[in-house]
This record gives structure tokens, C-alpha cells and sequence, in this order.
């Protein structure tokens, strides 16, 4: 039972990261761009001198100040994180007795809340995974559901997400990707509900992923909850400084921006993963989500190639025949290679 145990940790530990190599060509991890903007990066050197200090209670707040507008909220209704990862990690805080986790979706909230001994019901959603409030466990008070959801890329509506609340529940809401979706139109973090603790990330827009740079937004007796126990001075500086940069009116534009160009990108790589055979799930996210036929031997053999894709059977209620890929203007490649993989295993020398 134990092995088991160890055995199921270890699938929900595995993340993209782990599939590219330095050199590889990378659509396994989700990060945007192979490097932050110049601009924040230069923003970013120029604290390098103040690293002698602790950060100070002036850049917390003013970290959440510049959170709070973006949002309209308050400053008490922001906590910044280190990377919304550290937002699952402080759940257990809020003393669950069952969480209930919409699935397949990201496996670092069922990891901690299971480490922290919190009865875990995982809602699995067969395809096309279009949430159903029905589904989940009256008796959870803890539902923990993304939007858009990684890794399906599915777009929950706002009144979809509504349809969860109960008196006694806290929903959270991860949306480390809602930035991606032009419009954000779905999106609850703008929306002041005592028992909706919103999560976002800015890890992967702004290239961030080395930093952990994230927020919480709620009612300001849940974050007090949510934060009880965590340690002194939790984000560091550069953290503080990348959190106000990245949601300041000129970096929210221009992420606005690049949304729009990325989903013209989005439609483009699903229809020439459509021309190899992938069955692609419908979603808006930064990301594709496809069915292939011996998707598992094509994965090791592009990895052979050089090609770095996300394997898919780790996460709870997918297997092998998923595939998760990164939305990149180098998607002709991997066609490309995912064609001529495919066609040397049927051999018939060509793709429909």
C-alpha cells in the first residue's frame, strides 16, 4: 500500500519540466517566452543591490496596491505568493474535512492537501470536460477547480464556476493562465465573493518560472486563514518588484496583447495537429491537449528527435493516449516530426 502510495505521489510530482533537456526544442513546459522582456529584466537587475536588505512592509504593499487595481479589490483582499504553487501548499490551512478537486487538472493541490492529511475526492470529467456542478460532493467544503484548466486547456464559465458555491465551501479557483484568454471574460478575480479564493500566477506569461512569482485574491478572513503558519517574509524582493511590474496598466496591455496573438497561433497549430490525426480538445489556454494513436511511442520518439512534449498520464483521469503541448510559433516542427513518426510506424509514407 505503501509503494502504491509513493507510486501515485510520484505521477502527481511529474511535471513538464522534467521531459526538456537544455537544447531540446521545448513544447512541454508552458511558459510563454524562452526569456522575461527586456524591460522587466532590466527592471529586475537594478534591485540587485537591495538584496543585502528584507523586503519591507512599503513593497508588500505596494505589490498589492498595484494587484488591487488591476483587480479592483482592496489591499486586504491580495496576498502575493511565491509562484501560485505556494497557494495550493497553504490550503490545508483553511482546515478542510473533504476537498473535492475537478480533474484532469493540475496535481499540486490534490499533492498537498493529501500530504497534509485532507480527504482528497478527485470529480473526474470524461471528455470533451465540461464542469458539472452536480458532480461534485455536497459535502465537500473545499473545491478546488481551474480556469482555464490545465491540462484539458478547457474554459469553465463564470456561471459554471458560480454553480459550486455552498454555504460552508471555499471555491478555489486556479487561474495561472487566465491572462492567456483574450478578454479574461470568465474569470472571478475581479468579483469580491467571501468563499471564492481566487489563485493566479504570472510565472508563465512573463517567463518568470526561476522566480515563483503569484497571487491570492479573496476575503480577507480567508487569506489571514490561508497565510496562518506560513513562514516570516515568504516573497522575496525580486518577487515583490516582479509582482507590481507585471500588473502595472502597461504590462497588463501588453499581455492583453499577446493573448490575442497567441490564440490566432492557438488555431493554427490545432488544425495542422488535426492534418496528423490528433483528436485536439477544444480549449483557449497557451496549450493543446490531443489524442493520438500511440501517443505514448511518438512522445519517446520525438524526444529522441530533439522535441520535448508533456506525457499525460499522470494526471488524474487521463493515460497514455494524451499529449500535451505548449502553444509555439515553432509548431511546423513538431507536425512535422509528429508526421513522420506516425507515418513510419503505419507505413504508408504519408499523412491525411
Amino acid at each position: 500500500m505503501a509503494g502504491l502510495y509513493r507510486s501515485s505521489l510520484a505521477a502527481a510530482r511529474y511535471h513538464g519540466d522534467q521531459a526538456a533537456a537544455p537544447g531540446m526544442l521545448d513544447f512541454a513546459v508552458n511558459v510563454r517566452h524562452p526569456r522575461p522582456p527586456q524591460w522587466l529584466i532590466e527592471l529586475l537587475a537594478a534591485r540587485l543591490p537591495d538584496l543585502a536588505r528584507y523586503p519591507s512592509l512599503d513593497e508588500v504593499h505596494r505589490a498589492q496596491d498595484v494587484v488591487a487595481h488591476r483587480h479592483r479589490r482592496t489591499r486586504a483582499q491580495v496576498v502575493p505568493l511565491s509562484g501560485a504553487t505556494e497557494g495550493f501548499a497553504l490550503l490545508s490551512n483553511l482546515r478542510p474535512q473533504r476537498a473535492a478537486i475537478v480533474a484532469p487538472s493540475f496535481t499540486e493541490p490534490g499533492v498537498a492537501l493529501s500530504t497534509a492529511g485532507v480527504p482528497v475526492h478527485h470529480v473526474v470529467l470524461e471528455p470533451p470536460f465540461h464542469l458539472d456542478a452536480s458532480a461534485v460532493p455536497d459535502d465537500a467544503d473545499l473545491v478546488v477547480v481551474g480556469n482555464p484548466t490545465n491540462p484539458t486547456s478547457v474554459l469553465h464559465t463564470r456561471e459554471q464556476l458560480l454553480a459550486l458555491r455552498r454555504p460552508g465551501r471555499v471555491l478555489v479557483v486556479d487561474e495561472a493562465f487566465a491572462d492567456s484568454v483574450p478578454g479574461e471574460s470568465e474569470s472571478l478575480a475581479g468579483d469580491s465573493l467571501p468563499d471564492v479564493l481566487v489563485l493566479r500566477s504570472l510565472t508563465k506569461t512573463w517567463s518568470l518560472a526561476g522566480l515563483r512569482v503569484g497571487y491570492a485574491l479573496g476575503a480577507p478572513d480567508v487569506l489571514a486563514q490561508l497565510t496562518t503558519q506560513r513562514a516570516h517574509w515568504p516573497v522575496g524582493t525580486l518577487q515583490l518588484a516582479a509582482i507590481a511590474a507585471c500588473c502595472g496598466p502597461e504590462a497588463v496591455a501588453e499581455a492583453a496583447a499577446d493573448a490575442v496573438r497567441l490564440s490566432a497561433v492557438r488555431a493554427e497549430m490545432v488544425a495542422g495537429l488535426e492534418s496528423v490525426g490528433a483528436t485536439v480538445v477544444d480549449g483557449c489556454a497557451p496549450f493543446v491537449l490531443f489524442a493520438l494513436p500511440d501517443a505514448d511511442r511518438i512522445r519517446k520518439e520525438l524526444q529522441y528527435k530533439g522535441i520535448a512534449v508533456r506525457r499525460c498520464d499522470t494526471f488524474v483521469g487521463l493515460d497514455g493516449r494524451y499529449l500535451r503541448v505548449a502553444v509555439r510559433s515553432e509548431w511546423p516542427q513538431l507536425v512535422e516530426a509528429i508526421c513522420g513518426t506516425a507515418d513510419r510506424a503505419a507505413g504508408t509514407g504519408r499523412c491525411r
